[in-house]
């Protein structure tokens, strides 16, 4: 928004400014910050009084987590209004790449917020079916990706290799939306622990802020051998809007956390980064930068598939996080070494930039 008033007033004064990626992104990243930081309390306040008991916590979890019963949840709501707040006024209206994005973000939102409410008023941990959360993500993720189809072409890039491997023109769009959809659901099951979803989002998050200048820029594109997507690097001010509304929520989340996230932060958060790393061309990056919800979503996908054809467990309890609270470490051990990992991840990311 606040770009029209750059093209009200031409190249005059301070106005002039709003021209700048770099400046709006800044701007974009202390709103969501302030935001955030201001509708906190009154929000967590809010959420106590019409939740009551809180997030049901799963009795066949560990144990240390049932003193965590009566926290409310769907704090996710306080980080899509600062990204929003904070988008509509510093993004670029007419960039397609933001509108894609920010529709998957709160698609995605809006499905989580409706599985924790069903959770909260049934006193249940199931929420909504996976089979409809599931429709309904690739749903909201195949249009979103048609956007950028429509905007960007279907090339598929991949690390190491300078130029597209191969044109997957429309068929794209389940391929990206596939991208989207794990994403968001790989955050989702990383999101057990005080800030361990939060901090990895941010640091991927940061990383693609790297990315998205770098491929919206067709001068430093070419000289990386990236794919180089005009318009993309608009993309950095919807990343540092997740970095400013991440850091908001941190404040908090910190253990012990006053609110947690739900689905309908986690969710969002995933979507949003798939979104982001399809827009870029780096979705096989993403699997790099977030190695560590991919680390999360297998160790699920390994223990169900093993436990049902072998009757046994190869973790002690999936997501892997929990396998290291039983074998002992504390929780915020397990958090603070698993931001190492995701920081060293996205440092290996960021690392396939040159490599091409």
């Amino acid at each position: 928004m606040l770009l029209l008033l750059a093209d009200l007033f031409g190249n005059e004064g301070i106005f002039n400014l709003f021209r700048y990626i770099t400046f709006r992104a800044g701007g974009a990243t202390a709103t969501a910050l302030v935001v955030g930081l201001l509708i906190g309390p009154r929000f967590i306040g809010w959420l106590r009084v019409r939740q009551g008991k809180g997030q049901p916590i799963r009795d066949d979890g560990p144990l240390t987590h049932l003193a965590k019963r009566g926290t409310p949840t769907m704090g996710g709501l306080m980080i899509l209004t600062s990204v929003l707040v904070a988008m509509l006024l510093w993004m670029d209206l007419e960039n397609p790449y933001l509108w894609a994005c920010l529709f998957i973000t709160a698609g995605f939102g809006l499905i989580g917020f409706l599985d924790d409410f069903d959770k909260v008023t049934k006193r249940s941990h199931k929420g909504v079916s996976a089979r409809m959360r599931l429709l309904f993500e690739f749903a909201i993720a195949g249009i979103g990706v048609a956007i950028i189809v429509w905007s960007a072409g279907g090339e598929l890039y991949l690390p190491f290799f300078q130029g597209p491997v191969v044109d997957l023109g429309w068929f794209y769009i389940p391929f990206g939306a596939l991208v989207i959809v794990g994403a968001g659901n790989a955050v989702n099951l990383t999101d057990g622990l005080d800030g361990l979803a939060t901090m990895p989002v941010i640091i991927a998050s940061l990383a693609f802020v790297v990315i998205s200048y770098l491929v919206g820029n067709a001068i430093f594109a070419n000289y990386l051998g990236i794919p180089h997507v005009l318009g993309a690097g608009d993309l950095t001010v919807l990343c540092l809007a997740i970095v400013g509304a991440g850091l908001a929520f941190l404040w908090f989340n910190a253990p012990p956390a006053a609110v947690f996230m739900g689905d309908t932060g986690s969710l969002a958060l995933g979507g949003a980064l798939g979104a982001i790393a399809v827009a870029t061309k780096h979705e096989i990056v993403l699997g790099i930068v977030g190695g560590l919800f991919v680390m999360e979503a297998l160790s699920v996908i390994i223990q169900v598939f093993f436990y049902k054809r072998t009757g046994r467990r190869i973790f002690r309890m999936a997501p892997i996080h929990h396998h290291f609270e039983q074998k002992g470490w504390s929780e915020p051990t397990v958090v603070i070494r698993f931001w190492i990992i995701a920081f060293v991840l996205a440092l290996a990311g960021l690392s396939t930039l040159k490599l091409r």
